[in-house]
């Protein structure tokens, strides 16, 4: 038996031979790259729901049985067992790293951290209250000043030494556009602070080092706080060829530099229907003001004559519980008694999903809590501001990106990306 698929168009009666090509987990494809030249015509697929863009070891979903994998191994192994730093290595090298790799790989992106003296002016020229995510993706897109050289990599070497450069520098550009966007002076890194914590620090604290007071005295950041922050770096740190990673495979195509390619990622996630979820989420929940209000909004997403849509449900891909969701939904419970938390807020969420989950309305369309469900609250509860959920979605995924870019500037067959239309016009 032939590994093909043949089409017929019934208008003429004429059949075409595709190659069926088998994936290790999940759909096989139909290899129709040479569909317009038998036949003269293009497929159509609005939104890419059918359509395999590229070939890929890096990420792997199932959104039927809610799986997600990095390089093999499924999230609720890696999320809580390991560090945002093992997870970033293990999507640049295929594998986790032992003890000492772990050691010089955390060691150097900590001495990475630090930004050029001239990147710093940069954020001078942006109006106060500007929103971080705009900062964001134009001081990354001007790192690509800074090293030109990344344009012209020609061994693996290269390729690691610009992906952690990278890694390293952009918890610095977020927490720099954040304090720029509320009049504050910029926190530097310190580098005797992980990954993770070193963030937190930049956001808190004030020029010496102290950080901010509370009633009961100077706040330290608290390991739960740490952790919490770490798995939803962790968490978001790719998720196959979403439209991000699909924006900054395309720029790379171009020939582009990495880190513009990078900076259109972030543009790309800014949008709400993407990574800008999480802070529509919360900006629902402040909507709905109090747990006495939850049936009547629940009533309205319910009504098909009502334009109200409820955040933080369903997805494009899972179309069973998230698995992240789940991870978050754990963290969540976990925090709120380690913080002592008992907001409003998570009390309006706690009832949402309370409802929604024994409700046969988003149990039949499988509307099922999601990531960003979750991580706007827990956001929330590390006294995060509302501006600062995508770019911290943007640290996360930025081990994605450039592993992807890696992947696709390696990739043999490589072209421009250049879909083509169904034209209408005159």
């Amino acid at each position: 038996m032939k590994n093909t698929m043949t089409m017929i168009d019934n208008r003429t009666g004429k059949s075409y031979e595709f190659d069926i090509q088998d994936a290790t987990r999940g759909p096989s494809v139909v290899n129709i790259s040479s569909f317009y030249a038998q036949t003269g015509m293009f497929t159509y697929d609005n939104g890419f729901t059918s359509t395999a863009s590229c070939k890929s070891k890096i990420t792997f979903i199932d959104g039927e049985k809610g799986e997600l994998r990095y390089r093999g191994i499924k999230i609720e192994d890696l999320a809580p067992k390991r560090s945002y730093l093992e997870t970033c290595y293990l999507l640049l090298n295929d594998r986790l790293p032992d003890e000492q790799e772990l050691l010089k790989f955390d060691l150097e992106l900590r001495h990475r951290s630090l930004l050029h003296e001239n990147l710093k002016n940069i954020f001078a020229t942006f109006p106060t209250g500007a929103h971080p995510m705009a900062a964001l993706s134009a001081a990354t897109a001007a790192l690509s000043t800074f090293y030109y050289s990344h344009l012209d990599i020609s061994d693996e070497n290269g390729y690691q030494e610009m992906a952690r450069r990278i890694i390293a520098k952009m918890p610095t550009l977020a927490a720099f556009a954040y304090r720029h966007s509320i009049g504050a002076p910029f926190i530097q890194p310190d580098i005797d602070r992980s990954y993770t914590e070193n963030f937190l620090y930049m956001m808190r604290a004030y020029p010496g080092g102290k950080m901010h007071h509370g009633i009961n005295g100077e706040r330290k950041i608290k390991a739960i706080e740490i952790k919490a922050l770490d798995t939803i770096f962790t968490l978001h740190a790719d998720h196959e060829q979403n439209a991000s990673t699909t924006t900054v495979r395309g720029v790379a195509s171009t020939g582009a530099h990495p880190y513009v390619a990078i900076s259109a990622g972030i543009s790309a996630l800014w949008g709400r229907a993407h990574g800008g979820a999480n802070e529509s989420v919360i900006k629902q929940l402040e909507m709905i003001g109090s747990v006495e209000n939850v049936d009547k909004y629940i009533a309205k997403a319910k009504d098909p004559n009502d334009e109200f849509r409820l955040m933080g449900f369903g997805h494009r891909v899972y179309k069973n519980f998230d698995p992240r969701a789940k991870i978050l939904k754990n963290l969540q419970d976990q925090l709120k008694d380690e913080l002592n938390l008992d907001s409003n807020l998570m009390n309006i969420a706690n009832k949402i999903e309370e409802i929604a989950l024994a409700d046969e309305y988003f149990i039949s369309r499988k509307l099922y809590p999601n990531i960003d469900f979750y991580s706007g609250v827990i956001l929330t509860a590390l006294d995060i501001e509302k501006s600062m959920f995508t770019p911290i979605f943007v640290i996360g995924r930025t081990v994605g990106w450039i592993t992807q870019w890696m992947e696709f500037k390696k990739d043999k067959e490589k072209k421009i990306a250049r879909p083509r239309q169904l034209y209408l016009g005159k």
